[in-house]
């Protein structure tokens, strides 16, 4: 999906070095990236909020139906950069490796049904 390299819009906003840098958080679990960078924090305050920090673990992108862990249902379509989810979420910064799992950064909060 998208090659090895990080892709979409707001790839570009993304510092070049350091912490918060996509080599940077390469060496971090997801929890530690999540809290270098300004784009991840609100994703990590919610995540520790629920408890979920163990359980965000490799997770690859695919076309599908995938059960979230409220037992929600999202849907995941489209191709190279135009990555969609629940046909309304668009992937503005995708494939940003971690220690531990590839993270997709949408443009919008998914709510629960």
């Amino acid at each position: 999906m998208g090659g090895d390299k990080p892709f979409g819009p707001a790839c570009a906003g993304v510092p070049k070095e350091g912490a918060d840098s996509f080599d940077g958080m390469a060496k971090d679990p997801v929890a530690t990236a999540a809290s270098n960078n300004p784009a991840l924090s609100t994703l990590l305050a919610a995540v520790k909020q629920a408890g979920l920090v163990e359980k965000l673990t490799t997770k690859q992108l695919e076309n599908g139906s995938f059960e979230t862990l409220e037992k929600g249902m999202i849907t995941t379509s489209g191709s190279g950069e135009s990555y969609k989810v629940n046909d309304s979420a668009n992937v503005v910064c995708g494939n940003v490796k971690t220690a531990n799992a590839n993270v997709y950064i949408i443009d919008s909060v998914l709510m629960p049904k």
